[in-house]
């Protein structure tokens, strides 16, 4: 295994899209590791001068760069040598370090899960300190949260048909998925779409409640290291996104709809159960219905986001 690192700056970085053709900014070999820098935010973002908050030179350097896009800004991609359409790309997140000693929370007024419904006539933009050493946030009104951060956004290239899509929403890709499980010593597993697999992350973190219901979470920079292995076709097969904690298995599913998204985290979780242990589908169900939690992960990207948890404990039959 070789350790690489990919710091955040205007020739490694791209704003709020996916798509097949976009270069690689590193190439690594199956079970690499990669330690990758993020900042989230434009200039409107930045806390004021005076605030006390410090913003990096680097994340200003690509604000002053003028890239082309919008929404998240990703770190990336990374190409994994000798992956192919077919194969899984398994993200053991190692470490997520805190990039800053601020985050920000936005209100828009027809954004959101709740649209119109505040008295704000433009963007309500909050800018909150965080102290990384003690991983906490102090919100205006004097609460403190704890802090456990992971990427809002980490994903492969789509399928070259598809062509240039948004980060805004989560799909078969990843993306914008907005999973506050996928913290340190967590695992996604992402089925791969084009060669190298090309993998981009972004949109950090600080602390999420599930849904994010007003649109965004705390906002912040972060580091991650990552591992990454390929699970080739033919010894593993998955269609959509998922994830594994020490204790817990997760299903995903993304649609417009709550109730869809719903359905295609639970049949992905029946999926994944039956891998496990030798059931039929309906005794699975079952289980489902008896033990596995699901809940809404985002209601506001568009495409709506579901997860699924269960633990793995209950395979361990005696």
């Amino acid at each position: 295994m070789t350790d690489h690192t990919v710091s955040a700056k205007p020739g490694t970085v791209h704003w709020g899209r996916f798509w097949s053709d976009l270069p690689p900014v590193l190439t690594i070999a199956d079970g690499d590791r990669a330690t990758v820098q993020t900042f989230s935010g434009r200039a409107i973002t930045l806390p004021p001068a005076g605030s006390g908050m410090t913003v990096a030179p680097e994340h200003c350097e690509i604000l002053d760069a003028g890239l082309p896009g919008q929404a998240h800004l990703l770190t990336g991609p990374i190409a994994i040598k000798g992956a192919l359409p077919g194969d899984v790309l398994k993200i053991t997140i190692e470490k997520i370090a805190l990039g800053a000693d601020w985050g920000f929370n936005v209100v828009r007024p027809a954004a959101g899960t709740l649209p119109g419904e505040f008295p704000v006539s433009s963007e309500t933009m909050t800018h909150i300190p965080i102290d990384q050493a003690k991983h906490t946030a102090r919100l205006p009104w004097g609460a403190t949260l704890p802090l456990t951060p992971f990427f809002g956004v980490m994903g492969v290239a789509p399928p070259p048909e598809w062509g240039e899509i948004t980060s805004i929403q989560p799909r078969l890709h990843g993306g914008n998925m907005d999973l506050k499980l996928l913290t340190e010593g967590a695992t996604l597993y992402l089925p791969v779409h084009v060669a190298g697999a090309m993998f981009s992350c972004g949109d950090g973190h600080g602390c999420q409640g599930d849904g994010e219901v007003c649109i965004t979470a705390l906002e912040t920079a972060l580091t991650g290291t990552f591992r990454f292995d390929l699970l080739k076709a033919g010894t593993t097969a998955i269609d959509h996104p998922r994830a594994e904690t020490k204790d817990e298995i997760i299903s995903m599913g993304f649609h417009a709809s709550l109730d869809t998204a719903l359905q295609i985290a639970l049949r992905q979780m029946i999926a994944m159960i039956r891998e496990r242990v030798d059931i039929s589908e309906t005794e699975a169900y079952q289980l489902c219905s008896l033990a596995a939690d699901f809940a809404v992960t985002q209601s506001v990207n568009q495409e709506k986001g579901v997860h699924g948890r269960l633990r793995k404990s209950l395979f361990q039959i005696t």
